[in-house]
């Protein structure tokens, strides 16, 4: 199941808003096989250490954040990706504001 317009052209960053003091999030893709979300963090903003079962693939769409897994601290900006294991623990704070695409397959 899909909550986005297929067969068009999908300028993702702005498929989704900042707000002031809160982390935004909006489904593009809902499958039983995995999902694609959008996130916009707000400066200081984050996501605190949690684990999925799942690996699951962050690609950062503009601004900078700090990603943590399994202690070890990664920074990423525009353009960056990184791969989140399954089962480890991980987090994500926002270095300034910043949008994201997750992928995650359920496999």
């Amino acid at each position: 199941m899909s909550t986005a317009p297929k067969a068009q052209i999908l300028h993702l960053a702005e498929m989704v808003e900042y707000q002031e003091g809160s982390v935004v999030s909006r489904q593009i893709i809902k499958a039983d096989a995995g999902n694609i979300t959008l996130f916009a963090f707000d400066t200081d903003q984050g996501l605190s250490e949690h684990t999925a079962p799942f690996d699951a693939l962050v690609h950062i769409l503009e601004g900078e954040t700090e990603v943590s897994i399994s202690g070890v601290p990664y920074r990423l900006s525009a353009g960056d990706g990184i791969i989140l294991p399954a089962n480890e623990p991980h987090a994500l704070k926002a270095i300034q504001k910043f949008k994201m695409l997750l992928s995650m397959i359920r496999a």
